[in-house]
């Protein structure tokens, strides 16, 4: 009986992922491909997918490499970016409270927004746990990597600017940024955000202007939170 259970539990979360899987895979090559041409090897993206397993800090990173930033402004870029991991694990761990730490800590470094959007929704919804979630970050882990080596091994037979995959960051961020414009709240927060990089670009050197205004910008969002008639 608890086989069955079992197979159930892992047929289900095998449903719930396949699409983030389908997602990541065009998106993991991409990166893959972007990371060949910055210089990186093939065992080095997979260490790097491995270790930090977040696709916008992942291709932030790769852009301030090919510009030539220096360590310090890539690390403290992407923790300014993955702070919302912070939330998301916050709003799973009130389903999660009685897990050990071991089950916690593999649940928390799976953690991306698909991931998680899949899986508070069937949280909330009462038919899920822990188990079942830990899968869904897994199999979406695996699901990235190695489509970001293929992406890297790919990379060094494809010239280029081939296919638009110079585009393909700057497309990704442009679809990221649409998908969160939910209201006048956000339209604006990320109008201040894009004059506020550009002004700053032209005092700050190299690509330090991107963490103060993403700060100053998040912290204008958090204001007009505030104020439900904006």
């Amino acid at each position: 009986m608890d086989t069955v259970t079992n197979r159930s539990r892992t047929a289900e979360a095998l449903k719930a992922v396949w699409p983030i899987c389908l997602g990541y895979i065009p998106v993991g090559m991409a990166f893959g491909v972007l990371a060949r041409k910055a210089g990186l090897t093939p065992p080095e993206i997979a260490m790097m997918s491995l270790l930090v397993f977040a696709g916008s800090s992942q291709f932030i990173a790769v852009s301030m490499i090919s510009a030539g930033a220096a360590a310090g402004e890539i690390i403290l870029t992407a923790f300014v970016v993955n702070l919302r991991h912070l939330l998301m694990s916050s709003s799973l761990a009130v389903f999660l409270g009685n897990e050990k730490r071991t089950k916690l800590s593999l649940l928390a470094y799976g953690i991306t927004d698909e991931s998680f959007a899949v899986n508070i929704a069937r949280f909330r919804n009462g038919n899920w746990d822990a188990d079942r979630c830990l899968i869904v970050n897994q199999v979406a882990n695996s699901a990235w990597i190695i489509s970001t080596v293929i992406g890297g091994y790919g990379g060094q037979f494809i010239p280029e600017g081939a296919f638009g995959i110079d585009y393909a960051l700057i497309a990704m961020f442009i679809c990221l940024l649409i998908f969160q414009l939910r209201g006048r709240k956000y339209v604006i927060t990320a109008l201040i955000a894009g004059i506020t990089a550009v002004f700053l670009s032209l005092i700050l050197p190299g690509n330090s202007y991107i963490v103060p205004a993403a700060v100053f910008a998040a912290s204008i969002g958090f204001v007009f939170q505030r104020l439900p008639k904006l």
